[in-house]
């Protein structure tokens, strides 16, 4: 199988690398700055260029089965569209035939209100605000304009082992925080990109 991954030289996008390559895949790895990515494999080619930019995003996806997006971000002081610019490019470059796995989070779209008390209250409002307000627009552009999708909202991520002990739980009903590794992510959505059970589905992921 031949996977592109975005934001690939940190957090769960590295996590992703390292275990679609590890299970036999053909990578192909979107990165800005091509010096930051930690991995050297015969399986890995790397393509030096920005998510926000199409001709970037045309190049990654040619030819590939699955597109994981796992773009990631710091910044929380500045107003953000990399989310939602990317999946515009996107749902512009993409085959209807080929699979969009999509990161965002818990808070993102109707997982609002699911988070725990101080994360709903104090770190959504305030601290995340400007991220999930374009995680919430880069969830529209996919699932208005992508045949074939799949939205996985982790819990609170930490850097733990890959244990494959996870819920995927599209009921959110007393569902109120959780945490997630990185790798589990990673993990999960390499079970996806093989057999996909949650196409048209936004997933939230914890233990």
């Amino acid at each position: 199988m031949k996977m592109a991954i975005i934001g690939a030289t940190r957090g769960i996008g590295l996590a992703m690398v390292q275990a679609a390559l590890k299970d036999g895949q053909e990578v192909t790895a979107l990165a800005r700055v091509p010096s930051r990515m930690p991995i050297h494999h015969t399986r890995l080619r790397i393509i030096a260029g920005d998510a926000q930019d199409f001709d970037a995003i045309v190049k990654v996806v040619e030819g590939q089965d699955v597109v994981c997006d796992c773009l990631g971000t710091a910044n929380v002081t500045r107003p953000i569209t990399m989310f939602s610019r990317c999946a515009e490019n996107l749902s512009k470059a993409l085959k209807p035939e080929q699979l969009l796995i999509a990161v965002t989070g818990m808070g993102a779209g109707d997982s609002k209100g699911h988070g725990s008390w101080l994360y709903d209250h104090f770190f959504m409002p305030i601290v995340l605000r400007r991220i999930y307000a374009d995680k919430d627009r880069q969830e529209r552009i996919i699932m208005s304009n992508i045949a074939r999708w799949i939205i996985i909202r982790p819990g609170f991520l930490s850097n733990g082992p890959r244990m494959d002990r996870y819920r995927a739980l599209t009921d959110l009903r007393g569902i109120h925080g959780g945490r997630i590794s990185r790798a589990d992510v990673a993990g999960f959505m390499l079970s996806q990109a093989k057999s996909p059970q949650f196409i048209g589905q936004t997933p939230l992921l914890i233990y």
